[in-house]
């Protein structure tokens, strides 16, 4: 039975991976994003009360 052998399937699976995990991942990492996240102060905010019309 053809579908036993796995000489064709594994370098198809290795050579795969070997793509997904060399080629792939530098290109991914390149990627910039347009809106860097900036510190905030590190002062918390006092809370302000709510105000409920009903109560």
């Amino acid at each position: 039975m053809p579908q036993l052998n796995p000489a064709p399937w594994f370098m198809i699976l290795i050579l795969s991976w070997l793509t997904l995990l060399i080629i792939l991942p530098p290109k991914i990492m390149a990627h910039e994003f347009n809106n860097e996240p900036t510190i905030m102060g590190t002062e918390k905010s006092k809370p302000e009360p709510w105000n409920w019309p009903w109560y």
